[in-house]
């Protein structure tokens, strides 16, 4: 019980700190290009991903041994962009609105699971995926006279960060936590250092204050993270996520001075509770899955 504890004091730690990290990435975003903030933060990411490594038992070269480099590598960058996506949606939509339709990723990544995975997707978990679906179509409110276009660019972050998740899946069936936390530190940091100089602007010593905060944010949630998975499997670390969206809403309306619109309260909370309901039948069925083996 103690450990489980730990582990969900990580992982309430965790999600506090991602939502500071998204209110300084917006914050950030409005002087400054979404690449340029990605690679600082990449900077700081790889660097502590190396350091991790280095620390460990099998030292750089062996945690960045890996069976599947290709998919490692894809990952990585991958990551990568969607965090560009994600900022560029910060600054362009708004933290409220993206972190809600965020929220529908765990239904996006149950759907990828049976073509690319071969999971089995019951009914029940696909009844509950279309439901989702239609708390997001509520949140987009797609009708011609009020649908915002910009909207989409959160719709592409939550569907990049989906393949992401899956490509994480695929690859953890044959390396080790360890290796796949090294190549999305430093497969990332590198991609962004192709890209990001491109679009380098000075910044004003006090932003560099900023920044730097993100880059500890960004250390310390992925280390409160890794030590939450340690403690808790994944099933149980995933809901805390939903914790993020209603910070997300505190933040953006106090500090940003957003509007918390009826149809994404809605809409919010019918892809909530399908996420929800997904995660638990997916922790139902793997418990059968290994119950039977």
């Amino acid at each position: 019980m103690k450990s489980h504890q730990t582990g969900y004091l990580f992982a309430l730690l965790a999600f506090v700190i991602f939502t500071t990290q998204d209110a300084l990435s917006k914050h950030l975003s409005e002087s400054y290009p979404p690449i340029l903030i990605t690679m600082i933060r990449y900077w700081a990411f790889g660097t502590f991903a190396i350091i991790l490594a280095g620390r460990s038992k099998l030292g750089v070269g062996g945690v960045a041994n890996s069976n599947r480099p290709y998919l490692q590598v894809f990952r990585g960058v991958l990551l990568a962009l969607q965090i560009v996506v994600t900022i560029t949606s910060f600054k362009m939509a708004g933290l409220i609105h993206s972190q809600a339709i965020f929220s529908a990723q765990p239904l996006i990544v149950a759907m990828l699971s049976v073509p690319i995975l071969g999971e089995a997707v019951g009914w029940r978990r696909w009844t509950a995926i279309c439901v989702g679906m239609i708390g997001v179509l509520i949140i987009l409110n797609p009708e011609p006279a009020s649908f915002d276009k910009v909207l989409l660019i959160p719709v592409l972050s939550s569907c990049m960060m989906a393949v992401y998740s899956i490509a994480t899946r695929l690859a953890s069936r044959t390396d080790t936590t360890m290796t796949s936390f090294f190549y999305t530190g430093v497969a990332g940091a590198i991609a962004m250092l192709v890209i990001g100089p491109f679009y380098w602007t000075n910044m004003a010593p006090s932003d560099w204050i900023w920044m730097a905060l993100l880059c500890a944010t960004g250390i310390v949630s992925h280390f409160c993270l890794i030590k939450a998975y340690d403690h808790l499997d994944a099933v149980l670390v995933q809901p805390f996520g939903y914790l993020q969206l209603v910070l997300s809403s505190f933040v953006g309306v106090l500090v940003f001075g957003e509007t918390l619109h009826i149809n994404v309260v809605v809409g919010s909370i019918i892809v909530v509770s399908a996420g929800l309901f997904t995660i638990w039948r997916e922790a139902v069925t793997r418990r059968k899955s290994t119950a039977h083996g």
